[in-house]
């Protein structure tokens, strides 16, 4: 297991280089990441360029056997590139040029910053992509699905829908421009979305401004890529990725790359006993999805975030090693913090690192060395990968769709998925969060939250797991729009309705109004948001609503399908129902729970087929107490162990 660090060398005095390599060595530290800001340190002119430096920094770093992930600059383009070619800077919604000055406004479209990325990346994969100190490259800098109104984006996206619906008058059919008198009689009249509110928009041109925003990105994405693979077709390409309003198709974007990265900031300030989840459990299960194997953090929480914001609080004791091991925990093969030192200029100078301005390693140093110390024993667990018995299904049709056209207040799809992840791992249990068309079959249980887009592909592959005898949790707001985000003209939820046994007669869109259901053993449950109002046809009533109008109807039911279980939850409730519903299917379908585990408390499982290795985070500010059912060999301490104290942010891992 790697611990690395971000470095600048380009922000600092090249005298600092050396005693930072050296500390780095002495402390543990295996990575170091540099270069995605550094353009015009590289070509400081027009087809000039300069690598020494960087020869000089990677040569200063890699005599210690540090590796290199190398990054292509191209998310801050030189300012004379700019002044050259202003053309190159992105168009906002209201059809006005963003202002330059901080990072990423270039248009990933515009035919000039093609040619310069392309260069920049060529010139440095000829002269890298052999080096063996090259540990990694990384494309670009938290890359979004930008959308960007330019004139080339224009043009593109209307090639783009042309490709895709061939005439006009498919386009007029599939966005139903009959309403509002909205009929293209000419390819030019087609415009992206304005900087009006989406809901007041054409909904179905906004989910296909998204689909070309999204792939405008992943073919850059894989431009870039395939440049360095013709220098080096072994060397590791990545793109570093966060949750970003304007996210793109993960599932696509990183199928162009050799692995996930994610930049992991967990908040310092839990939740307490409020019904926000702030555990990023759900953020790196949700990042070992996208490619179904182990990923990397590029960016770590280092110190107190704060640049565009005020400043947040100074992690917590045990935070800075605790959070990076829970990553471990979750897949992560390769942790690397943001940043080595606290920058001393420039808008990130608040965003901390690990040593501060003062540039005198304190307490969060110390707890990083540790953290070195940790990761260097745990090289038995590096072969090891997570295996599920509980997967949740991810659509970014669906992510976009909702974000187009909010429900009701307080209604969020992501928050959805967050509830399901949160109930099933409060019993123990490895949880996979992945695309509608991957293989369910190895899973017991599936939850496929808010399915609201159709996709033919996704219905199909869920339809096969229930009939071939799968457990199937679906929930409000499915099978609403088709491809297009159009409104299906069937009851709901339509191309789900046989499989779920029952039929929405009505449905309340209650916003923060709470109400009352009550499950078959009379347990209450308060609900709130949403209330699809069912009706029967093979299902059971799994539970019932308790008040309004519709009191007595089924607001949860069970339905037996083919060879498998449909459960379909028609509202939105707190946490306590989600963990009661998650132990209930656990133990219909024989996926082991561990009972009366201490609040706070996270468990996750990797494997290499021959042993287990369970690892213990203690997610909470309390110490906590962890009996286990046998003695269990620590390879943290070297201790066989029949029972674990764990201090706040703490983790130990057995084997079992």
């Amino acid at each position: 297991m790697k611990i690395g660090v971000d470095y600048y060398p380009e922000q600092w005095d090249r005298a600092l280089w050396k005693s930072d390599s050296d500390l780095m060595a002495k402390t543990g530290v295996k990575l170091v990441r540099m270069g995605e800001f550094a353009w015009s340190k590289l070509e400081p002119r027009d087809g000039q360029f300069d690598f020494e430096w960087l020869d000089e920094a990677i040569s200063t770093f890699s005599r210690h056997a540090i590796g290199i992930v190398l990054c292509v600059p191209t998310s801050c383009p030189p300012l004379w590139m700019y002044e050259t070619y202003p053309d190159i800077v992105q168009v906002g919604p209201d059809g006005n040029r963003i202002q330059t000055g901080i990072r990423g406004h270039r248009c990933l479209n515009a035919p000039m910053f093609i040619y310069y990325a392309k260069r920049i990346t060529e010139q440095l994969a000829r002269r890298y992509a052999n080096n063996p100190a090259i540990a990694a490259w990384q494309i670009d800098n938290e890359l979004e699905a930008y959308p960007c109104t330019c004139e080339t984006c224009r043009g593109l996206f209307r090639d783009w829908l042309i490709d895709k619906y061939d005439t006009l008058d498919n386009i007029n059919k599939a966005f139903g421009n009959s309403v509002w008198s909205s009929e293209y009689s000419d390819i030019s009249q087609i415009q992206p979305p304005t900087a009006y509110p989406k809901a007041w928009q054409n909904p179905a041109l906004c989910l296909d401004f998204a689909r070309f925003s999204s792939d405008t990105v992943v073919k850059f994405v894989s431009d870039m890529s395939q440049i360095i693979k013709l220098e080096n077709p072994r060397a590791k390409v990545t793109s570093n990725t966060f949750f970003c309003e304007n996210a793109p198709d993960y599932y696509k974007l990183f199928s162009a790359l050799d692995f996930t990265s994610y930049d992991n900031y967990p908040p310092v300030k839990l939740a307490g006993e409020t019904e926000e989840l702030s555990s990023h459990a759900f953020e790196l299960d949700f990042m070992r999805g996208i490619r179904q194997r182990n990923f990397w953090v590029m960016e770590q929480l280092s110190g107190a975030t704060g640049s565009w914001s005020p400043m947040g609080a100074t992690p917590r004791p045990g935070q800075i090693k605790g959070y990076a091991m829970q990553a471990m925990a979750h897949g992560a093969d390769t942790v690397m913090h943001f940043r080595w030192r606290t920058a001393v200029k420039g808008a990130e100078m608040f965003w901390h690192g690990l040593i501060d301005h003062s540039n005198v390693p304190s307490r969060r140093f110390e707890e990083f060395a540790e953290l070195c110390k940790t990761a260097s024993k745990l090289s038995v667990i590096e072969t090891t990968e997570l295996v599920s018995d509980v997967a949740i299904l991810y659509s970014p049709d669906n992510y976009w769709a909702f974000n187009i056209q909010p429900q009701t207040e307080g209604f969020d799809y992501l928050q959805q998925l967050r509830y399901f992840h949160a109930a099933f791992t409060r019993y123990g249990t490895n949880v996979d969060i992945i695309s509608p068309t991957s293989d369910l079959t190895k899973y017991k249980a599936v939850v496929a939250p808010a399915m609201y887009i159709y996709e033919k592909a996704a219905a199909e592959n869920i339809y096969r797991y229930v009939i071939k005898g799968g457990t199937l949790i679906m929930t409000n707001r499915s099978g609403v729009k088709d491809t297009c985000n159009n409104c299906i003209m069937e009851p709901l939820p339509t191309v789900y309705r046989e499989m779920i046994g029952a039929e929405v007669s009505e449905y309340d869109p209650i916003g923060e109004t709470e109400q009352t259901i009550s499950d078959f053993a009379g347990n209450k449950f308060t609900c709130r948001q949403w209330c699809d109002i069912l009706k029967l046809t093979t299902a059971r009533a799994y539970a019932e609503y308790k008040d309004s109008f519709y009191a007595g109807k089924p607001a949860v039911t069970m339905n037996r399908y083919c060879s498998g279980v449909t459960y379909y939850v028609g509202t939105v409730c707190k946490m306590d129902f989600y963990e009661s519903l998650a132990g209930n299917i656990m133990k219909q379908t024989g996926i082991p729970r561990l009972k009366d585990l201490t609040k706070g408390v996270e468990v996750t499982t990797r494997t290499n087929g021959l042993d287990d290795y369970i690892f213990f985070f203690n997610n909470s500010e309390e110490e906590a107490d962890i009996t286990l059912p046998k003695p269990m060999y620590s390879i943290i301490d070297g201790n066989e162990k029949d029972k674990l104290t764990l201090m706040p942010f703490d983790m130990d891992i057995v084997r079992k």
